[in-house]
């Protein structure tokens, strides 16, 4: 993957699932409102502020796609690298794995070598993605997990994750994409408990309005964290602490 590569507007399709009336109407009742939060979306940062960002990595200029769309924007990225820099995690975990899996394992070579785990609903581009870093002689390990049912109490469809470390010290929420519902990123949450004290958790596209509403809930249902919105970039990212033991 290099600079050269486009980014298409609409994330990758997924396939095998079927949404109930009322994830559609969710759907179709936030595309309706959030029009302008996606639009917005389509840039993924300045070139000056990714070109800063691979040279802090030590990174070639076309090392990163085209960013924008369903991908993470350079200020996301940003936020993936400082706090590996700050925290010098020992575990990642990730949901959605590309860019932000190839700069948080640059990141972690950097920065106390720690190791990342991303989870990915298509086999094919978490084969690529895979492909990718190692070409570049870094590690992740990139799982495929297919979209099943979420745990209860969360809406829309969920990883079926299998084999999650114990203890994760960052959490990174990428996916999966709001079309197949607005709160679907929620059932992050579900991850929480595994989170050590200290740990942190990045959310991306956390200015549009369904992620809002998981803030909020997130807020209330979970008094051992913070959580703070930084709304600067393309799209917003959501910085959630666990306190200290």
């Amino acid at each position: 993957m290099t600079t050269r590569e486009t980014t298409a507007y609409m994330p990758l399709h997924d396939l095998d699932l079927s949404l109930s009336l009322s994830d559609r109407f969710m759907v179709m009742a936030y595309g309706a409102i959030q029009w302008p939060w996606l639009l917005r979306s389509l840039h993924g940062g300045r070139k000056k502020d990714k070109a800063a960002l691979l040279a802090y990595l030590g990174l070639p200029l076309d090392a990163l796609p085209n960013l924008g769309s369903w991908k993470a924007d350079t200020h996301f990225l940003w936020h993936i690298v400082s706090a590996i820099e700050e925290m010098r995690p020992a575990q990642v975990l990730e949901l959605g794995c590309g860019a932000s899996t190839f700069v948080a394992a640059r990141a972690l070579q950097l920065f106390g070598g720690g190791k990342i785990v991303s989870f990915d609903q298509h086999a094919a581009f978490a084969q690529t993605t895979q492909d990718w870093i190692r070409d570049n002689d870094m590690d992740a390990e990139i799982r495929y997990a297919p979209l099943g049912a979420p745990p209860s109490g969360w809406p829309g469809h969920w990883y079926q994750l299998s084999d999650v470390p114990n203890e994760i010290d960052l959490l990174i929420v990428d996916g999966p994409p709001w079309a197949i519902h607005p709160h679907v990123r929620g059932v992050a949450a579900s991850l929480f408990p595994l989170i050590r004290p200290g740990g942190r958790v990045l959310l991306d596209d956390a200015a549009r309005p369904g992620e809002r509403v998981v803030t909020r809930r997130w807020r209330k249902e979970h008094a051992n964290m913070d959580f703070t919105l930084d709304s600067k970039g393309a799209k917003g990212t959501l910085l959630g602490h666990k306190h200290p033991a």
